[in-house]
């Protein structure tokens, strides 16, 4: 049996977003926007968020201030001023798309998923070649079990020559759905290349690689990725299901313990353990 881990969209680095603000005044071409997931304290400090308000005291009607700032609070968890901010911004110029894009993420992190939708789609009705917005409304889709639809906003987010790679790793999990476990390791490097540090695409290609029956390059993979994400008990998990179908009994042990460790509810975890404990009969694959 695959396990397989609770696929999200993994926290990318943050960049710095506020330099030039102040010089920027009246300008609304930033590209300030929120990651999935991100949640940065730095970005969001009050000292941050101190000096983008005093931009917005002498700057009221900026709406790329606005915008800014509700990047900031959105990466500090606060997501009512974050909203609050993005309204501002849409209201000052209701052809941010950005602040749409943003917006729609802070909504779909309040379980507002037809309003973050409607945000999104407003976001590609004014610019149809934002990619950010089409990775966002894929991920809806996604969750919302319309894969086709999914699907085709991921491709067409990477037609756009995206820069994210959450669009690879999305379409990833969708391939790998539809046991086109080839082109979701094709995907899954893709993302890995553009975002070597994240453990999420190395476990996702691990999976395919399992499921094809490669148990080595399985196993280089959740290695990687338990190397990245230590607290990643699917991660650990998985790592045990590879070396277990490589008659390594003990390591797969050791590696289902971990998580179990860490998740002691964990149920594939405990039921690796138990076949693989010393003594136990070795599974014939």
């Amino acid at each position: 049996m695959l396990v397989r881990a609770n696929h999200t969209l993994w926290k990318l680095p943050v960049a710095l977003l506020f330099v030039g603000l102040t010089a920027a005044a009246g300008c609304q071409t930033g590209t300030s926007a929120l990651t999935a997931g991100d949640v940065d304290p730095g970005t969001g400090s009050a000292v941050n968020i101190d000096s983008l308000s005093s931009v917005i005291s002498q700057n009221p009607q900026d709406a790329n201030a606005y915008n800014v700032r509700g990047t900031a609070y959105g990466k500090a968890g606060k997501t009512k001023q974050a909203l609050a901010d993005f309204d501002a911004a849409i209201k000052l110029n209701p052809s941010f798309y950005q602040a749409y894009a943003n917006r729609a993420l802070v909504q779909r992190r309040l379980g507002r998923t037809d309003l973050a939708l409607n945000d999104y789609n407003r976001a590609i009705q004014i610019n149809p070649r934002y990619d950010t917005a089409y990775v966002g409304r894929g991920n809806i889709y996604r969750q919302k079990n319309q894969a086709d639809l999914a699907l085709g906003d991921f491709n067409q987010a990477i037609a756009l020559d995206t820069a994210d790679p959450r669009a690879y790793y999305n379409r990833a999990l969708i391939f790998q759905a539809r046991n086109q476990h080839q082109r979701a390791i094709d995907d899954f490097s893709k993302a890995i290349t553009m975002s070597p540090k994240n453990a999420e695409p190395f476990d996702g290609r691990g999976l395919s690689y399992l499921a094809l029956g490669d148990y080595k390059a399985a196993l280089e993979n959740f290695n990687e990725a338990v190397k990245i994400d230590r607290s990643s008990y699917a991660a650990w998990t998985n790592q045990g299901l590879a070396l277990e179908k490589l008659g390594d009994q003990e390591r797969a042990f050791a590696a289902f313990a971990k998580a179990a460790n860490l998740n002691p509810s964990y149920g594939p975890a405990k039921a690796g353990m138990k076949r693989t404990s010393p003594g136990s009969k070795p599974r014939t694959t």
